[in-house]
């Protein structure tokens, strides 16, 4: 059997897959079966955010794996606690992190985080968690419910109570009551579109929920790990929220997902936990991947990185102002809004024939969420793959 044959009959068919497979990669390149390469401005969707193949990386995995890979949470890890200090120090905030596996994972830790410093009184049961509706939180039964899509609710309930959404940032306000336990945002809406939220109205919310004692939880699952130029999208929105979460990037391919929060008291042992969690092989990734994108950052490189490619991303778009309508998004993680949906599955069909892979979300955006280190030969030779998919529309 080929590989398309055994996906077939023992995958189940939870994805849409093209009909690709990559074998190797370097930085912003991807190699498939074929031997044809590709420009990834995908990242695995935000994930290897130090590019394939990150020497630095495989490097200190493969020395960790020399000497122990695992043991469990019952026992101290040294990557883990130092993977911890790194974040809690390039994030800025005086936070303190749980490890688990993924992006789901971590929203789930800091409902939980939430719901029990609501009942931190004893006489009002705070549950009630407000997202946004077109958010997106994960795919878990409580994340998936947290999401504000309603198209994601269809035959997996009965789902936990006390979720409700906004319509947008100018309604959260009027659905606070005593039993709210916290309010959820992404400041950068991916799934939803690569949709930015507006920064006083973000200010403004912050604000009012600290008057009101009710947490902020930030999901920067997407957004964070440098994506948008600081390491979190709160530093960039100058907020201080009581949780945030993070996984994607900050690992750089190896499944991670963390809560950091203020919230330090809230949870004690057996309250939650996750075997695999911050365990050597991950934590030491992290470590490296922080390091990395921390160096980047404070050499300016980060920044010149996402002027090359928003400026070659323009170029693009001015160029096929007919086909788009708007562009969106902040640092590297960026869209173009397509006049309609066949149009856009045409455009992603035609890029990965020209050998470049994008990304959709929502209905109608183009979404670009290349490496954080990918080279200007890398960027040109994407684009110039992409206007060559464009001609063929």
């Amino acid at each position: 059997m080929n590989i398309q044959e055994l996906d077939k009959k023992y995958i189940l068919p939870t994805y849409g897959r093209g009909a690709v497979e990559f074998l190797s990669g370097k930085n912003a390149t991807l190699v498939d079966a074929d031997g044809k390469k590709y420009i990834d401005f995908t990242s695995g969707i935000g994930v290897v955010s130090v590019g394939h193949a990150n020497k630095r990386v495989n490097d200190a995995i493969c020395k960790q794996l020399a000497n122990i890979t695992h043991t469990s949470n019952l026992y101290y890890i040294a990557p883990q606690a130092k993977a911890a200090q790194k974040i809690v120090e390039a994030s800025g905030y005086d936070m303190q992190c749980f490890f688990g596996n993924s992006g789901a994972e971590a929203n789930e830790g800091a409902i939980k985080i939430a719901r029990k410093h609501g009942e931190r009184d004893g006489e009002i049961k705070r549950y009630k968690i407000i997202t946004l509706q077109h958010s997106f939180h994960g795919r878990t039964i409580t994340t998936v419910k947290a999401t504000g899509q309603e198209s994601m609710h269809n035959y997996f309930g009965p789902f936990p109570d006390g979720f409700v959404y906004a319509d947008d940032m100018d309604q959260i306000e009027s659905l606070l009551d005593d039993h709210t336990a916290a309010v959820m945002i992404e400041l950068i809406q991916g799934e939803g579109g690569v949709e930015p939220q507006d920064r006083e109205k973000v200010q403004t919310l912050a604000k009012l929920l600290k008057e009101k004692e009710i947490p902020l939880i930030v999901d920067e699952v997407q957004t964070g790990a440098y994506r948008t130029g600081e390491f979190t999208a709160s530093q960039l929105y100058g907020i201080e929220p009581e949780i945030i979460t993070l996984a994607k990037g900050v690992g750089g391919g190896v499944p991670v997902g963390i809560v950091m929060t203020t919230l330090k008291e809230v949870l004690s042992a057996g309250d939650h936990g996750s075997t695999f969690g911050g365990n050597y092989l991950s934590a030491t990734a992290v470590c490296e991947v922080v390091d990395i994108l921390d160096e980047l950052k404070q050499s300016g490189d980060l920044e010149i990185t996402s002027l090359m490619f928003n400026k070659a991303l323009d170029n693009f778009y001015n160029a096929h102002r007919d086909i788009f309508t708007q562009k969106v998004g902040i640092g590297m993680m960026c869209g173009l809004r397509v006049k309609d949906a066949d149009t856009l599955s045409a455009i992603m069909s035609n890029a990965k024939e020209n050998g470049v892979m994008v990304l959709k979300a929502g209905r109608n955006t183009l979404r670009f969420l290349p490496p954080l280190t990918i080279t200007k030969e890398e960027i040109d030779e994407g684009f110039k793959a992409l206007n060559t998919a464009m001609s063929q529309l």
